[in-house]
């Protein structure tokens, strides 16, 4: 039976799509950027590398050829010609940002419906979606409510989590609601369960995707997010009915 190995490099852009400034997204290139500035000089870092970006095998497979399909110009050190494989550029046919929809359009299966993503504001969340979390979850409060790496605000937060009993619930530029929690001080299963509570109530809203980022350590000196994290998604069910 014939295969197919796909390799995702996550967040390795090389250029906007046509749909670029609806996003704010005019000029992205991560690779190519990354590969102007190691020429520059400017990603040196002593006993860790420098000079100019060194991919062979990636140049060899097309990456360059592809960047410049994409952009128009190709970046330093980087080759307009392939020596093996296949290149080539996709355009995105899906809506919005979401990770599972450009993941689920790679698989054949895109995404037309739009995704509900909550402002980039502080508080963020709307006031009666955490006030009905909070009930039927059964807590005394959450922490957060904001855009913030998760790394960041689990050092943030993390001790007064312990202390209280409340999760550090917040999101990103992604439609996601994301909550964290300490492993064994609140507990694995009961964040599961009160994400599983979580995704239910923003299904009026569209959001994509509610995410469980247990941690563990005691302070902020030794937090770092566990391999459990749980991902709680139904493209199915956040779909546009019309």
């Amino acid at each position: 039976m014939p295969r197919a190995i796909l390799c995702i490099l996550d967040s390795v852009g090389i250029g906007g799509a046509p749909d670029a400034a609806v996003y704010g997204d005019v000029g992205s290139n991560t690779f190519g950027h990354i590969a102007e500035q190691a020429a520059a000089g400017k990603a040196d870092r002593a006993g860790l590398r420098a000079g100019p970006l060194n991919v062979p095998n990636l140049d060899a497979l097309g990456i360059g050829a592809a960047i410049k399909l994409s952009t128009g110009t190709l970046p330093p050190n980087l080759s307009a010609t392939p020596k093996g494989g296949r290149f080539g550029v996709g355009r995105e046919v899906s809506k919005g940002k979401d990770t599972p929809s450009g993941h689920w359009e790679i698989a054949g299966v895109p995404v037309p419906f739009e995704w509900g993503y909550f402002p980039q504001t502080e508080p963020t969340f709307p006031p009666a979606l955490i006030e009905e979390f909070i009930t039927r979850a059964k807590l005394p409060g959450i922490l957060g409510d904001k855009h913030a790496s998760g790394t960041t605000i689990i050092a943030e937060l993390g001790q007064e989590s312990i202390r209280t009993g409340k999760p550090i619930c917040y999101t990103s530029i992604d439609s996601v609601f994301q909550i964290a929690a300490h492993e064994s001080h609140f507990g694995l299963d009961r964040l599961y369960e009160i994400c599983q509570i979580a995704f239910e109530l923003t299904a009026p809203l569209n959001i994509g995707r509610v995410i469980a980022r247990p941690f563990i350590g005691e302070d902020a000196a030794s937090f770092k997010r566990t391999g459990n994290r749980r991902d709680f998604s139904d493209l199915a069910a956040r779909a546009d009915p019309a």
